[in-house]
């Protein structure tokens, strides 16, 4: 190899090179090697250089490309890192915002408060920003209604058992309340496109609160009562309870309508969720359906039903007046407690809105006193009868005191409408009592019975007519209110019509001081009366029963009316002596009729002729005397006379009388008589005698003097 090194050099070396001295040739071949060699070595490292240059340059792009995508990479990195860091302060933001895992509504009110605090744009100006809903708004509404979803399974359960307020009441409603006004303030918001969904999410968690609170309030105010709060409710003997009974108050004076405080204030709680919600109607409806159910539950457990007009007009009498017993009961009731109550407990549940709970209040009362009204205009188109006029007064006087009353329960517009409306019912019953009234007249003159009393004993047209004006007195001032309320009515219906338009009136003229119309009226009754008697006296053949008759009759009248301050003061001290008066009269009338001719019998008139007794006319004045006593006792101990004082006076008067003449006669004639059978034929009486033979008089029963002997 080096041989073949060495035979090339010469070729290849150049002409113009340098010769070489000895050293030099010397060390020539060993140059020439280490130059060939350093030539290899040079074109092996041009070749290694290229490559390598070329694997550099190769390198470099690699690297460059590299480069490229790590600084890609490294943008991506930072892209994502930033995004990261963006989601991480989003995170971190909301995080603040968000509750703690165990919030509930009491912790996160207050941030939804804190969020409607903050004031936000508006979203009628352009230039605001569009507002960011902070994550917990959707929470708070997933709390809302998943409370609604427990209380719907689970709270109902256990008010069928108990009706109870739930516990946790209070942060509920101030939930719904924040509902509202988030819908409001979200509404007024500029919000995204994407956002006004929101407004439809929380329209249907109000939508659910508010149905629930619905069926609350209709619950509360149905099922939550003290059942002995109805006026009619029978306490003695009641052991069990309505399964919402409150216990039994200290008073023994249920109060209408018998909520407790607690659930009166949770029903005023509910109310005011509902019309601030803007569900005001709703709220109205249930109440207005609750409560009418329940006051007419009320009326009903007093005993009073509604009746048409057509049911009242085919009612018997009977039936009629148990009805309006009932209906006074149930008017007086609403006047005096239970309109009261009604009225209380509007304001109370609604007290934070006074015009809702004087409208539900009046609508509510206004259905029932109609109601009531019409029952009253039913009985007053009634045919009428005497029998009816104390009911009709007493049903007068309900409506006439109850108008004072509903003027400081109901709101002017509606008491003046409700006055309105009693005013006219009670009038249409004050002018069928003054009808009715007036038609006593008519009464009067249609007894014309030809038949007398057997023994002259008190007509029942007098019993009749006196005892209905002794109880009609009993209603003077409301009789006086009336006949001066309605006088046009009674000159008009008055069968003593004539007495108006200036023709003959009865004899009788009130003092000038006693003429009301009903006085009045009153008097032209009595002069009725006393007329019919006279005409019924006239029945009896007998003068002396006549007599009887007019005293039976007269002293029954007086007695009444002495026993009747309203009805003595209406007919006054004048009438009474003249009634007194003619009393005393047909007294001795019946004396003179009746024991004036048994007085003739010993009158010594023609008994002696030139100072002798005669003997048959003495015998035959005993004869007589006998005769007449007998049959005066036989008729006048089947005669009447039914007041004692009366009938011992006329005893004793006759006694006074007969006896004393009786023994006077006895005393001086007898002795003309022969002593023995002829003083027992003519002589048949004692004094003694004639005095117990008057007192079987007048005792209704006939006796016979022989019965009596024996």
């Amino acid at each position: 190899m080096d041989n073949n090194n060495n035979n090339n050099l010469p070729e290849n070396q150049p002409s113009d090179a340098p010769k070489l001295d000895s050293d030099d040739a010397t060390n020539l071949p060993h140059q020439t090697h280490a130059s060939a060699v350093n030539s290899n070595e040079n074109l092996t490292d041009q070749d290694h250089n290229h490559d390598k240059n070329q694997d550099q340059d190769q390198e470099n792009k690699d690297k460059e490309k590299n480069e490229e995508d790590e600084e890609e990479n490294k943008k991506d990195n930072e892209e994502e890192e930033r995004k990261d860091g963006e989601e991480k302060t989003e995170e971190e933001e909301e995080s603040k915002d968000e509750p703690d895992l165990h919030y509930n509504l009491n912790t996160i009110l207050e941030d939804v408060d804190q969020f409607l605090s903050t004031p936000h744009g508006s979203r009628d100006r352009e230039e605001d920003s569009a507002v960011d809903i902070p994550k917990f708004i959707d929470k708070f509404l997933d709390l809302v209604d998943a409370k609604i979803e427990q209380y719907n399974n689970e709270e109902s359960n256990a008010k069928e058992k108990e009706c109870r307020v739930p516990e946790d009441d209070s942060s509920f409603l101030e939930a719904i309340d924040r509902i509202s006004k988030l819908k409001t303030a979200i509404h007024e918001m500029k919000l995204e496109e994407e956002k006004n969904s929101l407004i439809n999410r929380i329209g249907s968690t109000q939508q659910q609160a508010i149905s629930y609170l619905e069926e609350e309030f209709r619950f509360f105010l149905e099922e939550s009562r003290n059942s002995d709060s109805d006026p009619a409710a029978e306490t003695k003997g009641k052991q069990e309870q309505d399964r919402c009974a409150l216990p039994e108050a200290e008073s023994d004076q249920p109060q209408f309508p018998g909520y407790s405080e607690e659930i009166v204030n949770y029903l005023n709680k509910i109310a005011k969720r509902m019309i601030s919600g803007g569900y005001e109607s709703e709220c109205c409806q249930v109440y207005m359906v609750a409560r009418r159910n329940i006051f007419e539950d009320a009326l009903l457990k007093l005993g009073f039903e509604k009746h048409s007009i057509d049911d009242i007009q085919k009612m018997s009498w009977e039936s009629m007046e148990r009805e309006i017993a009932t209906w006074i009961k149930t008017i007086k009731q609403c006047a005096t407690i239970l309109f009261s109550g009604e009225r209380n407990l509007a304001e109370s549940v609604f007290s934070s809105y006074p015009p809702i709970s004087a409208s539900l209040f009046s609508n509510l009362t206004r259905g029932i006193v109609i109601q009531l009204l019409n029952f009253s205009e039913g009985v007053a188109m009634t045919k009428r009868s005497a029998e009816k006029l104390f009911k009709l007064l007493d049903m007068y006087e309900a409506l006439r005191d109850m108008v004072p009353k509903m003027e400081t329960l109901f709101p002017v517009e509606s008491a003046n409408e409700l006055k309105t409306e009693t005013t006219t019912a009670r009038t249409r019953l004050g002018e069928a009592a003054i009808c009715i009234f007036c038609d006593l007249e008519n009464s009067i003159k249609a007894d014309t019975g030809k038949t007398p009393v057997p023994g002259g004993a008190v007509h029942p047209l007098t019993r009749y007519t006196i005892n209905y004006l002794k109880y009609a007195c009993e209603y003077r001032n409301t009789l006086e209110q009336i006949f001066k309320e309605h006088s046009k009515i009674e000159r008009a219906d008055s069968t003593s019509r004539p007495h108006f338009e200036g023709e003959q009136a009865p004899s009788y003229n009130p003092s000038a001081d006693n003429q009301s119309p009903f006085s009045v009226e009153l008097m032209r009754v009595m002069e009725l009366l006393d007329s019919n008697l006279e005409a019924k006296s006239k029945l009896y053949r007998d003068v002396a029963l006549s007599s009887i008759f007019m005293m039976n009759n007269g002293r029954y009248i007086l007695q009444k009316i002495k026993g009747s301050a309203d009805i003595h003061e209406l007919v006054g001290d004048s009438w009474y002596r003249k009634r007194s008066s003619d009393l005393r009269q047909y007294h001795k009338n019946y004396q003179r009729e009746t024991w004036g001719r048994l007085l003739g019998c010993l009158n010594h008139e023609g008994l002696t002729v030139h100072g002798k007794v005669v003997k048959p006319v003495l015998k035959e004045r005993f004869k007589g005397f006998n005769a007449l006593f007998e049959e005066i006792h036989k008729t006048q101990s089947s005669w009447i006379i039914s007041d004692e004082q009366l009938q011992s006076e006329l005893r004793v008067s006759i006694s006074a009388v007969m006896i004393p003449a009786y023994r006077s006669f006895l005393a001086r004639f007898s002795q003309y008589l022969d002593p023995g059978r002829q003083t027992e034929k003519y002589v048949k009486f004692q004094p003694e005698d004639i005095e117990t033979y008057i007192d079987d008089l007048f005792d209704g029963n006939p006796s016979s003097m022989a019965r009596r002997r024996t």
